[in-house]
């Protein structure tokens, strides 16, 4: 069964940075995570617009750009003259007012609409978002911070979704904490792709090629 593999640059190193992405895209890796963090709607500062700028003209697979900001719509476009078309762009539907808006301009430039569902936001109030997107990233962590633990209620979210996403045509992904387990049991369920981070694949000593390869070789 094939599945997707994002790269969490967030966790990547940033001492040789055209480095890392050269060997993510040479060992097979779909797309690049960006995780753009402004301190308010999380507790965290974590990728910058410049970061996700440099990746963009480094890297030739697309960009997935996770906005955990604050009234996105305010800055949408900053972010977008500096992707191409085809990236995804997710939204939190709680840091918007009108997220519906945000989403169509993201439409309008040529790119991916998708909406990020928090662990503690129910299906039931994003449901007619899941008309407008193509994807819908799923936190199995609260967001913010690398490392944290999997929040095993989230799995009965999931299965909510899949049931709905044949019929509002949208894909699933998964992001935090995604083990070899999770994949085991999500992708057979229709789970498109997973975000890699430190679970998985950074800071192992290992070659990116050889883990990218033994995650698609695990017996599904």
């Amino acid at each position: 069964m094939h599945f997707e593999l994002t790269a969490s640059m967030m966790c990547a190193n940033y001492g040789n940075l055209e480095q890392e992405v050269r060997a993510l895209e040479e060992g097979g890796i779909d797309s690049f995570h960006i995780d753009i963090m402004d301190g308010r709607y999380v507790p965290n500062f974590a990728m910058s617009l410049n970061d996700m700028r440099y990746i963009a003209g480094a890297a030739t697979k697309p960009l997935d750009v996770h906005l955990m900001i604050e009234h996105p719509n305010n800055h949408i476009n900053l972010f977008l003259k500096n992707l191409r078309k085809g990236d995804t762009v997710y939204i939190h539907p709680e840091a918007e007012y009108h997220p519906s808006t945000t989403l169509q301009t993201i439409i309008d430039a040529g790119m991916v609409p998708g909406i990020a569902i928090n662990p503690g936001t129910s299906v039931e109030t994003v449901l007619e978002m899941l008309r407008i997107v193509k994807k819908v990233l799923v936190m199995s962590v609260n967001p913010g911070n690398a490392g944290q633990m999997y929040l095993p209620y989230v799995g009965k979210k999931i299965t909510k979704l899949l049931a709905l996403k044949e019929d509002m045509d949208f894909e699933m992904y998964w992001d935090g904490a995604c083990s070899a387990e999770r994949i085991l049991e999500f992708a057979p369920k229709g789970m498109k792709g997973f975000v890699l981070g430190t679970t998985l694949l950074f800071g192992k000593d290992r070659p990116y090629g050889e883990i990218l390869r033994d995650i698609r070789d695990l017996r599904l």
